[in-house]
């Protein structure tokens, strides 16, 4: 396990995923990463649940982010996770092709603007909740797929309760091997932290 935390600039081209507690821990850290990336003038995509999404809106104001103004501008583009994943996953799986239909062809329409992209999105930890772990972690492998050929920024998210457990330890190394970075504090169960490689992923925060 890394021995200790390296920060580093959120606009640089990274996958990360924070394993939260609560609410408060996710949203603190995502309205930090969007408000940076608004402020930055970059193409900024988030796919989230309703309540996520008004929670992070509510955030950004309170940051002094205009919302009113980047949406207008086309630079911060809100999606339903729920219903955006339902485009794509079929038989609780998701479909290669309908994921470039959709979210890969949203993202390169973000980066046809010349602009950086970043994204957010929270699918994956819908899948799990769902059961459907294998699934989420065929879902983060697309997403890696489509960074490999274009260069942005993506914040994935998972609370904690739904990962930890002896049950889903195999799972959850391979959702951290899948990303480069791990934000804020390991807030999963110390057995499972415990047998994660080394040098694998960093644990980072936010600035």
């Amino acid at each position: 396990m890394p021995a200790g935390t390296e920060r580093i600039s959120s606009n640089r081209a990274c996958h990360l995923v924070q394993f939260y507690a609560d609410d408060d821990a996710l949203i603190e850290h995502v309205a930090g990463y969007l408000a940076d990336g608004i402020e930055d003038g970059e193409m900024v995509v988030v796919v989230a649940t309703a309540a996520h999404r008004l929670a992070f809106d509510a955030s950004l104001v309170a940051r002094g982010i205009d919302l009113t103004s980047a949406r207008a501008s086309g630079y911060y583009v809100v999606l339903d996770a729920l219903a955006t994943m339902r485009q794509f996953v079929v038989a609780d799986w998701p479909d290669a092709a309908g994921f470039e239909a959709t979210v890969g062809a949203l993202i390169r329409q973000a980066h046809r603007t010349g602009r950086p992209v970043r994204a957010y999105g929270e699918m994956v930890a819908l899948l799990w909740d769902e059961g459907h772990v294998n699934a989420a972690i065929e879902l983060e492998g697309l997403w890696n797929a489509l960074a490999g050929e274009l260069p942005f920024s993506l914040f994935c998210a998972y609370p904690t309760e739904a990962v930890s457990g002896e049950d889903h330890l195999d799972a959850f190394t391979e959702v951290c091997r899948l990303h480069t970075a791990v934000v804020g504090e390991p807030a999963v169960a110390a057995s499972a932290a415990d047998e994660l490689p080394e040098n694998d992923y960093v644990w980072v925060t936010i600035v």
